[in-house]
């Protein structure tokens, strides 16, 4: 495997990874505030709008497994490359598409193209930064992905009010011009040297039971978690995801390597990404329409109001990385699970009436904790991964996160609909209890805060999740001695 750990070209190198994660957070939230337009000038029913998001978050996340098989055995940057592409491809045939079934079909590549990015911009790390440099270059990858997150809003309100629709989508094109030549430039190659045949089978079963539980999942809020559809695709999934388990554990080269579970690092560590990447999804979920809606801000002031939670991650997410080496995984850890902990048990307290000043703390609070708690963790995942099995293994995890992320904001959007609707007066009109932009725009007493109340039982729910995951990691991660030796043993199995 070619590295540049110890050239100055590496941070360059990382310049590369930052466009093109920034083009997936930007991505994930800048088509919400164009979905209205889209509906008035395609003439886009409510199921079309579904699908113009269903068909990016299907592909995105049941292919990154193969993905990251895929990049281990061809070339993880050759990859890499390939989704950059793609994603840029598809952006311009959305750009320019004068009907709904090309945005869905253009919205679909995007999803392909983002599940080589995120993975594979995350298994070159290793390749680029020395051990003692890595967490401060996985903070700025994850700075990368929440940076878009706001600039979404901010630069589609931006556009939409001077150009039209397919603009949201012309943005992204220099974006990936630039991104492809400076990976093609700046980055080194990576692959496995030793790679055998790719294990079909389980690349086929896992797309396959991925599809049918995400599908299942992202139809349940829509449908109803009892309709039999939905309880069908998602039994269906898990069948499929079982046999799919049942094979790579008798494959010689599997495309997800199950001894990795048996490592507590990475078995912890999964968990810990996965439960605050929830919680990161959750607030970004609630937060915008709580500002846009109850608030009266629009899209625009909604994204620069979000940017302190990115402020307070870049904090945390440095800070973690000195943590780290002063005080171990475990402890790090376990002091940033209880940040965000702590941030989300002091967001439950909002109401329809709160201070911006008041919203601005607790999204802080959370970035901080988000940043403490997902940068050790990944670190740590990285750290066992093998030379060799660094693609499938940030897919594993990248898998994990986006798929825990969907089930847990499909379960919460249900909560938070359940308790919207409950807190509204007798003969509200359906449509309001559909929306709370409906219920404020139709004057229904107490929507604001009928929705407010809904918001803080789902960050109440994060914030006991969160609580419960620095309890676990407090007991199960290995201690510093133990860390310690772990190291020590790998070093000298290195040299030997």
């Amino acid at each position: 495997m070619v590295t540049i750990t110890s050239s100055p070209r590496r941070w360059w190198a990382l310049g590369a990874v930052f466009l093109c994660v920034l083009l997936i957070g930007l991505d994930a939230t800048v088509l919400n505030v164009a979905l209205p337009t889209l509906a008035h000038d395609l003439g886009a029913s409510t199921g079309d709008l579904q699908w113009i998001i269903d068909a990016y978050l299907l592909p995105f996340a049941v292919l990154m497994l193969p993905m990251g098989a895929l990049g281990d055995r061809f070339g993880r940057k050759r990859m890499l490359l390939g989704g950059v592409a793609a994603f840029g491809v598809a952006s311009v045939v959305a750009t320019f598409a004068h009907g709904i079934g090309t945005l869905i079909a253009a919205r679909a590549i995007m999803g392909v193209g983002a599940s080589g990015i995120v993975p594979l911009s995350m298994a070159l790390l290793p390749a680029i930064f020395p051990k003692q440099e890595r967490a401060r270059a996985i903070a700025i990858w994850t700075a990368a992905m929440a940076l878009g997150l706001p600039l979404g809003p901010i630069v589609g309100g931006y556009l939409l009010d001077h150009y039209w629709w397919g603009s949201i989508f012309l943005i992204n094109i220099p974006l990936v011009v630039l991104a492809l030549v400076a990976a093609t430039v700046l980055l080194p190659e990576s692959r496995d040297p030793g790679a055998s045949r790719i294990d079909v089978p389980g690349g086929v079963l896992s797309v396959a039971g991925l599809t049918a539980f995400v599908y299942g999942i992202i139809e349940a809020p829509t449908s109803g978690w009892g309709d039999p559809v939905v309880l069908a695709t998602i039994a269906a999934g898990i069948v499929l995801l079982a046999v799919f388990v049942r094979v790579e554990s008798r494959t010689a080269t599997p495309t997800i390597d199950l001894a990795l579970f048996k490592d507590r690092v990475f078995m912890w560590g999964a968990i810990g990404v996965t439960t605050a990447g929830l919680s990161m999804t959750a607030v970004l979920f609630v937060t915008p329409l709580y500002l846009q809606a109850v608030v009266g801000h629009d899209a625009f002031g909604t994204g620069l109001r979000v940017i302190p939670l990115v402020g307070g991650l870049m904090v945390g997410g440095l800070s973690g990385d000195r943590l780290l080496k002063l005080l171990g995984l475990r402890v790090t850890m376990f002091a940033g699970f209880t940040v965000l902990a702590a941030g989300l048990a002091v967001a439950a307290f909002t109401s329809a009436t709160s201070t911006y000043g008041f919203i601005a703390t607790w999204l802080v609070i959370m970035g901080a904790g988000l940043g403490l708690a997902m940068v050790p963790a990944m670190d740590g995942v990285l750290a066992t991964l093998p030379e060799n099995r660094t693609g499938s293994g940030s897919a594993t995890l990248s898998t994990l996160r986006q798929v825990g992320s969907t089930l847990g904001v499909a379960a919460l959007g249900s909560l938070l609909s359940f308790v919207y609707a409950s807190g509204l007066p007798e003969g509200t009109p359906e449509a309001a209890k559909d929306s709370v932009t409906a219920g404020v725009a139709l004057g229904v007493p107490g929507a604001g805060q009928a929705y407010t109340s809904g918001m803080d039982v789902v960050l109440a729910t994060c914030g006991g999740a969160t609580l419960l995951a620095a309890a676990l990691m407090l007991i199960f991660l290995p201690r510093r001695s133990q860390e310690r030796a772990q190291s020590e043993h790998e070093l000298v199995s290195g040299i030997a």
